[in-house]
């Protein structure tokens, strides 16, 4: 009786384990799934994009002063683009950076105007144990080597994402349009003379009326 019930058990088992290696199988040999951009509709262009009164020059200045008065380190900064980065640490094992990226062009077709375009990239890293393996050789006895192994602590990357909070840009942009308005009103006045334009002539004097002579 004992035998027949292991017999049973024993196929049984059999049968489960092909099952679960078939399962397996179908699964290693799926095709993955397609990543999804459904939510990437392309209907904001507000979210990440501002247009003020000034020039390129003025704008990229305030999202500089913007970048270092939040303590930003910046890894770029031209007339046209700024770049920036910061660290955050959330966790003791989880450690972030953030970029800021700002771009900005002049819209020749409304006059004296820039749109600038602001994209931030967060980076999250985690701590994580990494076995290092190595070898050391004996010259004294031979080709004699006693390997040995250590694990150290690393950060690794484990995601990258687009921010796209808008409440996020929405500060920075007033906090750029701040530093851009002290910028502006602190630049002096330039005389006419000064911009190539003609100086209002004098008046002339006036003509001494004369008796007529007799």
């Amino acid at each position: 009786m004992s035998t027949v019930f292991s017999s049973r058990a024993f196929v049984s088992f059999s049968a489960a384990l092909a099952v679960a290696a078939a399962l397996l199988l179908s699964g290693c040999g799926g095709t993955p799934k397609p990543v999804s951009y459904e939510p990437e509709e392309f209907d904001s262009t507000t979210t990440h994009t501002r247009s003020y009164s000034a020039s390129e020059g003025q704008t990229c200045e305030a999202a500089r002063r913007a970048l270092l008065s939040q303590g930003y380190m910046l890894t770029a900064s031209s007339t046209d683009l700024v770049t920036g980065r910061k660290s955050f640490q959330p966790t003791g094992e989880v450690h972030v950076e953030v970029e800021l990226r700002v771009v900005c062009a002049s819209e020749v077709a409304k006059g004296h105007r820039t749109v600038t375009f602001v994209t931030a990239l967060q980076d999250r890293y985690a701590l994580k144990k990494v076995n290092n393996s190595a070898s050391v050789g004996v010259g004294a006895i031979g080709s004699l080597s006693l390997p040995y192994s250590s694990s150290d602590d690393a950060m690794v990357k484990i995601a990258s994402e687009t921010l796209t909070d808008e409440g996020f840009y929405d500060r920075f942009f007033t906090l750029l349009e701040r530093f851009l308005k002290a910028q502006q009103g602190s630049e002096p006045s330039v005389s006419p003379a000064a911009l190539g334009a003609p100086e209002a002539m004098p008046a002339a004097p006036a003509i001494p009326a004369t008796a007529p002579l007799k």
